[in-house]
C-alpha cells in the first residue's frame, strides 16, 4: 500500500480535502453544469444586459420573489 503525505498546513489553507475513485469523479463531472464562453457582440450584449440590471437592483428597482409564481 501506498501512503500519501498532505501538511496539515496546506489542508487548513485550502479548506480541506476529498479523496475520491475516479469514477465517482467522472460521474461528478457528468452532472456538473456546462460552461459556456461568448465572444464577440454576444458577449458584450451579455455584459450590457447584466449591467443594466445591476443598476435596476441599486436603484431599488427591482424585488425579491420566493418563486416564480410571485412574478405574475
Amino acid at each position: 500500500m501506498t501512503s500519501i503525505s498532505i501538511p496539515k498546513t496546506k489542508i487548513e489553507r485550502q479548506g480541506g480535502v476529498v479523496i475520491l475513485s475516479v469514477k465517482e469523479y467522472q460521474k461528478l463531472i457528468k452532472q456538473a453544469a456546462p460552461m459556456y464562453y461568448l465572444h464577440g457582440n454576444e458577449a458584450k450584449k451579455l455584459d450590457s444586459l447584466v449591467a443594466g440590471g445591476l443598476r435596476e437592483h441599486d436603484r431599488g428597482r427591482t424585488k425579491v420573489i420566493k418563486s416564480l409564481s410571485d412574478l405574475g
